[in-house]
């Protein structure tokens, strides 16, 4: 049955259509004969108990620079005109994006959103992750200076990271001599007013950041990504390469344990990062990526398993 999909997400003309999951989402969904529209969370709105948008139709075509093209836009009842709402902005997950997950939940017995909002929202990368902190290497939620240098003096070398960044943006190594820790803690403290994340450096990172993606709680497919040179972050979008891999014993405990808990919240696709084949450092929710890179190493068309669930779970509400 043909479904109609809004997807929320930033700018069309600012992807990279090589590597972007969610455009990789849009030409699976067209090619599965559902019509898309697209439109930014600035553009939600609500009155009388109805949340709307100003949204495109947008049809996809994997040719750079010509990659969509919009129709005239319309006010689209995502309650009542759409089947399914893609949530798929990148972060900062920041007020503008807690108030859209808001809006989006007062809909959720009408539409199908992908990913829950209410579970989105409750389940940030770096804070959700620590209700799995036996998985994780050791780690520290602070703003104290104090706090950090006595971490590190703990663990030798340790990275500084925003509680709510994304893409790799802003992670920091500071080495045993603690050099420039103080004017890190000031920049990350002026800022941002939330803590920041401190972990103990893991030189395992040097042999890739594993991205595992799961569908459903189920696993669909992996790919390491290993750190440009002179870098210790792996981020496809900070400079690092993808690599074909599988799971080790501990990742596929990882897996199991994580699964049934991410079906329950609504959390249909959702990435997770491990280090080392063994230390679990985020679980992605908001805008999860990695879904091109395995299956151009794999053959794994993630994105038809992604719409194959979103598919059967509105079959099942009819």
């Amino acid at each position: 049955m043909p479904l109609t999909i809004a997807v929320q997400m930033d700018p069309l003309d600012g992807i990279n259509i090589g590597g972007d999951s969610t455009f990789a989402l849009m030409l699976s969904a067209q090619a599965r004969g559902h019509r898309l529209f697209h439109y930014l969370a600035e553009d939600l709105n609500y009155s009388d108990g109805r949340v709307w948008a100003k949204a495109h139709p947008v049809t996809v075509q994997r040719v750079p620079g010509d990659h969509f093209a919009f129709g005239e836009s319309v006010n689209l009842d995502l309650g009542n005109e759409a089947d399914v709402v893609l949530m798929r902005q990148d972060p900062p997950f920041d007020l503008g994006y807690i108030t859209a997950t808001h809006l989006l939940e007062r809909i959720a017995h009408q539409t199908l959103i992908v990913n829950d909002p209410a579970s989105v929202r409750n389940a940030p990368e770096k804070v959700f992750v620590l209700d799995y902190a036996h998985f994780m290497p050791p780690t520290l939620v602070t703003r104290s200076l104090d706090e950090a240098r006595a971490f590190l003096a703990k663990h030798g070398e340790i990275v500084i990271k925003p509680l709510h960044g994304n893409g790799g943006k802003a992670i920091f190594k500071v080495g045993s001599d603690g050099a420039n820790l103080s004017a890190l803690m000031e920049v990350f403290n002026m800022t941002w007013r939330e803590p920041h994340m401190v972990q103990a450096f893991l030189p395992d990172v040097a042999k890739g950041d594993k991205r595992i993606v799961l569908v459903d709680g189920e696993v669909a497919g992996a790919i390491n990504r290993l750190p440009g040179e002179g870098e210790i972050r792996s981020n496809l979008a900070v400079g690092g390469s993808a690599q074909q891999t599988v799971l080790t014993p501990e990742e596929k405990a990882i897996c199991a344990e994580l699964g049934p808990e991410l079906k329950k919240r609504g959390l249909l696709f959702v990435g997770i990062d491990v280090i080392g084949g063994k230390w679990l450092t985020e679980i992605n929710v908001t805008s999860p990526t990695g879904i091109v890179a395995i299956e151009k190493f794999d053959g794994t068309d993630v994105a038809a398993l992604i719409w194959q669930a979103i598919e059967g779970k509105v079959a099942a509400r009819l």
